[in-house]
């Protein structure tokens, strides 16, 4: 009944996929708030909370941590006791800078980042970050020299480990010598091709990549070997692959989902067999050279997948066609600008693409939101380019997962070479925690971290803590809250260290990373429906978006505040959601009374129509005060549930009077004048939907439903004269069927023409008669026809399936006497093919819950159908024991 509260669902799409960690401050404010609505008891100390949460200097909540600059090396690094202590025995035991005794560590002191350092730091980050997205973006600058970049924070100053998050991190290296950059990077860089791809080092190979403007680009002789994999393999696999086996490349220009495919095929007892596709982006930048005919390309396979359906690796050996003496300058110069797309690309597909999603999830927001986020926010989240890859891998697959804890003993990826390494980056970063804390547990990380336990070491533990036999219960859940409240209770003061010897090391995203990546989605997506799975979608084909160009002329927070109350209002709402899930009213009305309190009242003047120079409409939706309206309205239906109709008034009159120019405004008029009702206030409900009527925003069917409860309603003494759309309401929709479509004249007046297509679906033209209706009716109002709940290919499958005689004999029947045949058809139409398309089979299933039995009407149904030819059973559903 609670999760089908009118206005839940679009609370649920608003707030999106839930977040793990909520700003403390926010059950701050609910513990301020008064539970009932009526009392007065804790205004003082509301207001006092609201104060002290307005005057919060942005950023300084609980989640944010001090940044100290290091005595040994000078890397900033946030300043909590493990962390702390994990950078200096790592800083020591490299040697690389001057030794320290333990008389003259003590000497130095862990400094807070000075405010001229982080501003002046800041200042030139913009510069700096503009430069770096730039070359991230058209990738124009030296392979070497982004590898070198991106892989020096794993070579400062000879520590293995640090990771300077506040700045550039400066490293010994001699750039002038190729050889031992080439070197460094292959020995710093895992590639991972995809998803699904086998685990295969690109730069384990020794590859011919040349670069634009070296001699060999301008070479009459020019060959170029690009390694990457073909994509499509699981249609074909009935072909045996062979190591080294040769292949061809055929352009597909008919493809239809793809006019830049490529084809490879695979050259196989003296006839070339299809493998399946270059990739897409791959082959959008080699098909022009192709089709041109200014390159020709050969491979063949350099190792076998591990996973039969996987991506097999190839190596493509390009040559020029042309020579370059004979092109033109201009043909030459568009030569040169359409390989460096092909390298471009290739050197792209080395980085999984769930990593380089996430950058550019990162680098967008805050090229286009940089003014929403204060220094520590922008070179905390500017600092993740600088992890390496094995880092950078590792932390998007957590934070992908649900968490909030994982062990570490389970953390494994094939792209990932050490995780251990990994996480100890991360955790100086400041991007994980760990458990055990450096601190003392929290109650919820207490209660969080036994969801990584098996049910086996729960049980252990509650037999060993508890003194008893343990918890009888073979439910997880229950053996889970038994320990937590042991453990709350005191009984069980020794969990944290049996949680630790069971499970080992854990980690979890930290509460830092966790809401400010909140922040950087909801600003890339602006809705809470998508998340990175979407980019996921794109990359498999799954869906696709057209091409367009975004162009932000506006913020749509217009500074910090904005975007603060936003987040905090979300918050809320989430914690609204979560109450009801228990139906924990206490926590719902303060909820409710919070939201109350925090809309501005002068909301409606903010967003004014017809405006010149005023923000868009839809702007208000990415406001606070619009999440808070979407709270109250839900709370209208938690007080509708309770019999609180005096509640419900209330907050639907706070609603009418605070957002005067909203499309919802009808539907809110609607539930007042309902509610007035139900206290007995006729007079005052038929005020309200008079009212309500005349509403410029009110329309459809809100205005409708007004209008009916004004006839209704409008009956003397309270009105004496007859509403003026009364007669528009007694209008009839008429339905383009037969008028004795319910008759049995029907049947009778058309028996002949009737039988006649009877006849023919009979003999199998069933398929046909259905194509020709549909083109020539498509749209067409008929009752009993809905045109868009099924496609014609759909259609055309069932008809197959089915067959003439079964289909001419139940049509028959309708035809007879439709007015008892309409209803009462079994649930569910099953059918499918064998082999070839043209065979195939059907049934028709009614769907029967354990207590449930079949209406005389239904037992009617199966019945016909069994005479007309038709497989036909009853599905009893039964409900699943619990273990």
């Amino acid at each position: 009944m609670v999760s089908m509260l009118s206005g839940r669902e679009s609370l649920i799409r608003l707030i999106g996929k839930r977040r793990r960690t909520l700003p403390p401050n926010l059950w701050l404010l609910l513990e301020s708030v008064a539970s009932d609505s009526s009392s007065g008891k804790n205004k003082a100390s509301l207001e006092a909370c609201f104060a002290t949460a307005d005057s919060e200097k942005p950023g300084d909540l609980a989640y944010d941590v001090e940044w100290v600059s290091c005595p040994v090396c000078g890397c900033s690094i946030r300043g909590t006791d493990c962390i702390i202590n994990s950078h200096l025995d790592s800083c020591l035991a490299t040697g690389k800078k001057r030794k320290l005794t333990q008389s003259t560590l003590l000497q130095f002191n862990f400094c807070p980042k000075s405010s001229t350092t982080t501003s002046l730091t800041n200042s030139s980050y913009q510069a700096n970050y503009e430069k770096a997205s730039e070359s991230n973006y058209a990738n124009e600058s030296s392979n070497n020299h982004v590898l070198v970049e991106f892989t020096s924070v794993q070579n400062c100053g000879g520590n293995q480990f640090s990771s300077n998050s506040l700045g550039h991190v400066h490293c010994d290296l001699d750039t002038s010598d190729a050889a031992s950059i080439e070197t460094i990077v292959n020995e710093q860089t895992t590639s991972h091709l995809g998803v699904d791809l086998p685990s295969h080092n690109m730069h384990s190979q020794n590859l011919k990549i040349p670069r634009l403007g070296s001699n060999d680009a301008e070479d009459s002789d020019f060959v170029g070997t690009l390694e990457t994999f073909i994509v499509g393999h699981r249609f074909h696999q009935n072909i045996e692959l062979q190591h080294d086996a040769s292949l061809s490349v055929l352009r597909d220009s008919e493809n239809s989902n793809d006019t830049h495919a490529i084809k490879v095929y695979y050259a196989y007892a003296e006839s070339e067999q299809m493998l399946g596709y270059l990739p897409r982006e791959l082959a959008r930048c080699l098909s022009p050279l192709i089709d041109e005919n200014q390159i020709k390309c050969q491979g063949s396979i350099t190792s076998l997948p591990k996973h039969p359906l996987g991506a097999v690796p190839i190596r493509l050996v390009c040559q020029k066609v042309i020579k370059d003496n004979s092109m033109e300058s201009v043909d030459r110069e568009t030569f040169k600008l359409l390989w460096r797309d092909v390298v471009r690309v290739v050197d792209h597909a080395k980085t999984p693409s769930y990593q380089r999603n996430f950058r550019l999830l990162v680098q967008d927001v805050l090229h286009n939101h940089l003014h929403l986020f204060v220094d520590e926010e922008t070179l905390f989240l500017g600092s993740f380019n600088l992890l390496s890859d094995d880092a950078q891998r590792l932390f998007v697959r957590l934070y992908t997962r649900k968490g909030p804890w994982f062990r570490m003993a389970n953390i494994s990826y094939p792209e990932i070479s050490d995780p251990k390494k990994a996480i100890l980056e991360l955790q100086l970063a400041g991007y994980i925690d760990s458990f055990p804390l450096s601190k003392d547990p929290s109650i919820n990380d207490i209660r969080d971290v036994l969801d990584v336990l098996f049910v086996s070491e729960i049980r252990e533990i509650s037999k060993l803590e508890l003194c008893k036999k343990g918890v009888s219960s073979a439910r997880r859940k229950d053996i889970c809250n038994r320990v937590y409240h042991a453990y709350i209770n005191g009984r069980c003061p020794y969990l944290p260290k049996r949680v630790l010897e069971l499970a080992g090391t854990c980690v979890k995203i930290s509460s830092m990373a966790e809401m400010l990546l909140w922040r950087v989605q909801r600003l890339f997506f602006l809705n809470g429906d998508q998340d990175l799975s979407a980019f996921l979608l794109v990359n498999l084909g799954l869906v696709r978006f057209p091409d367009y160009t975004c162009s932000v002329s506006l913020p749509i927070f217009p500074d910090r505040n904005d975007l603060l109350a936003y987040d905090e209002a979300l918050g809320i709402a989430q914690i609204m959601d979560q109450s009801l899930d228990e139906y924990n009213l206490e926590m719902i009305v303060r909820c409710i009374n919070l939201c109350n309190s925090r809309i501005p009242k002068s909301f409606e003047k903010e967003i004014q129509l017809f405006v010149p120079d005023s923000p868009p409409k839809f702007f208000s939706h990415f406001s606070a005060a619009w999440v808070y309206s979407k709270v109250l309205f839900l709370g209208v239906s938690v007080f509708e549930h309770e019999r609180r109709y005096e509640d419900a008034v209330g907050l639907l009159r706070v609603l009418l009077s605070r957002f005067t120019c909203d499309s919802r405004r009808g539907h809110w008029m609607l539930r007042l004048s309902i509610d007035l009702e139900h206290l007995g206030h006729l007079d005052e409900s038929l005020s309200v939907a008079e009212e309500g009527e005349l509403d410029p925003w009110v329309r459809a069917g809100s205005k409708m439903a007004l209008q009916r409860r004004i006839v209704r309603l409008a009956k003397p003494p309270r009105r004496w004269r007859v509403p003026n759309c009364a007669q528009f309401l007694k209008r009839k929709i008429k339905e383009m069927a037969p008028l004795d479509l319910d008759t049995d004249d029907f049947y009778v007046v058309r028996k002949f023409h009737i039988e006649a297509h009877l006849k023919l679906i009979q003999d199998g033209k069933s398929e046909e008669i259905l194509t020709n209706s549909w083109k020539s009716h498509l749209g067409t109002s008929c009752r009993g026809v809905n045109w868009e709940r099924h496609s014609l290919s759909e259609l055309q499958a069932v008809v197959a399936c089915i067959g003439g005689r079964c289909l001419a004999s139940l049509c028959r029947h309708l035809a007879q006497d439709y007015r008892s045949w309409s209803s009462g058809m079994p649930d569910l139409l099953l059918w499918r093919f064998h082999g070839d398309r043209d065979v195939g089979e059907s049934k028709l299933v009614e769907v029967k819950g354990p207590r449930d039995h079949l209406s005389e009407q239904q037992r009617a149904w199966m019945l016909l159908l069994m005479d007309c030819g038709f497989d036909t059973e009853v599905c009893k559903v039964s409900p699943v024991p619990l273990s």
